[in-house]
C-alpha cells in the first residue's frame, strides 16, 4: 500500500460522505422504490443502492434515477450486488452512479476505477480490504460487519487507517456508533 491513493481511484461521493449512511433495498419490487425514495429523502437519506438480486432492478435503478435530483432533494442512486463486469456495465446504463460488491473483485473494481465510478468492495480480512484499496476502491464495504463485530472494525481501523471503511450488514442503532 502506497501512502498516496491510486491516481484512477474515484471519490467517495459527497451524498455519502455527508450523510455517512447508503440505504439499501434488497428484494423490493420496482413498483414501490418511489415511495421508498419519498420517506429516505423525508428521512434525511442521500444515498441509496438498488441490489441487482431485487426483482426488475435495472428499470427500478432507472425509474429512481428519473425521478431523482442529486444535489438537491434527490439522491444519489448506486447499483449492490453487482458480481461481474457485464452486471456493472447494466446498472452504468441504467443510471447507477456508484457499484457495491459483497466481494473483492480486482478486475471488477479497476474496470469501474478506469471509468471513474466510484465502488464499494466487499471485504472481510485486512488483505481483501487492501487488495480492494489498491485496485482503485473508493471505499472498502466491511462485510459481514454484523458477524465481525465493532470491535474488528475498529481494530482493523488501527494499521489500515487510510483506507475508507463502510461497514455493511448487521448495522443498527446500537451498533453503528
Amino acid at each position: 500500500m502506497t501512502d498516496e491513493p491510486t491516481a484512477a481511484r474515484p471519490a467517495i461521493p459527497p451524498a455519502i460522505l455527508a450523510g455517512r449512511v447508503v440505504a439499501i433495498a434488497r428484494g423490493l419490487p420496482a413498483a414501490v422504490l418511489g415511495d421508498v425514495v419519498a420517506a429516505l429523502r423525508d428521512g434525511g437519506v442521500r444515498a441509496f443502492e438498488i441490489t441487482l438480486d431485487s426483482p426488475d432492478a435495472l428499470a427500478g435503478i432507472s425509474a429512481v434515477v428519473a425521478s431523482t435530483r442529486v444535489g438537491n432533494d434527490g439522491l444519489l442512486i448506486g447499483a449492490g450486488t453487482v458480481l461481474t463486469i457485464e452486471e456493472a456495465a447494466a446498472a452504468l446504463d441504467a443510471g447507477a452512479s456508484f457499484l457495491v460488491m459483497p466481494h473483492t473483485d480486482a478486475r471488477l473494481v479497476a474496470w469501474a476505477a478506469a471509468r471513474g465510478v466510484p465502488t464499494f468492495p466487499g471485504a472481510m480480512t485486512p488483505s481483501e480490504i487492501v487488495t480492494a484499496w489498491n485496485a482503485g476502491a473508493a471505499g472498502v464495504k466491511v462485510f459481514p460487519a454484523g458477524s465481525l463485530g465493532p470491535a474488528f472494525v475498529r481494530e482493523v481501523r488501527g494499521p489500515l487507517a487510510r483506507i475508507p471503511l463502510v461497514p455493511t450488514g448487521g448495522i443498527t442503532a446500537e451498533n453503528a456508533g
